[in-house]
């Protein structure tokens, strides 16, 4: 699948993200290494620390459907291309520590790719478990 229609998909999510109280809305597309794609969308509580972010939605989707190995994903979000927080760094590092991340802007018109190994340098993952 090119970077493109991975973008496409994760822009397509984000327009169902329910985002009422920051009115920043996430859509995220999961390529798996077999080829599915699995999207997310963030989605707030008024209770904002229970908040869930995009990415995670998308990889819990997957893992929920026996899915472990990743490729890469797409983030749809905002003006400008934004990189995942912190706990979804930590989350995806955990199945896909090099994954290939696709950082785009909220109407896909513009991206960037980055390593999440770049993003979250000396990561914790199962091998620090000795995994």
């Amino acid at each position: 699948m090119s970077e493109a229609e991975l973008v496409r998909r994760a822009v397509e999510a984000r327009s169902k993200a329910y985002a009422p109280y920051s009115g920043f809305a996430v859509g995220a597309a999961l390529l798996t290494k077999d080829g599915r794609v699995f999207t997310g969308c963030n989605v707030e509580n008024a209770s904002y620390g229970l908040t869930v972010c995009a990415e995670r939605v998308a990889l819990f989707k997957a893992v929920s459907e026996g899915v472990r190995e990743f490729r890469a994903l797409a983030v749809a979000c905002g003006q400008g291309p934004c990189a995942p927080c912190g706990a979804c760094r930590q989350v995806l590092y955990e199945f896909a520590p090099d994954l290939l991340l696709i950082l785009a802007d909220g109407e896909g018109k513009a991206w960037e790719t980055v390593r999440l190994s770049e993003l979250l340098p000396r990561g914790f993952g199962p091998k620090e478990l000795g995994r």
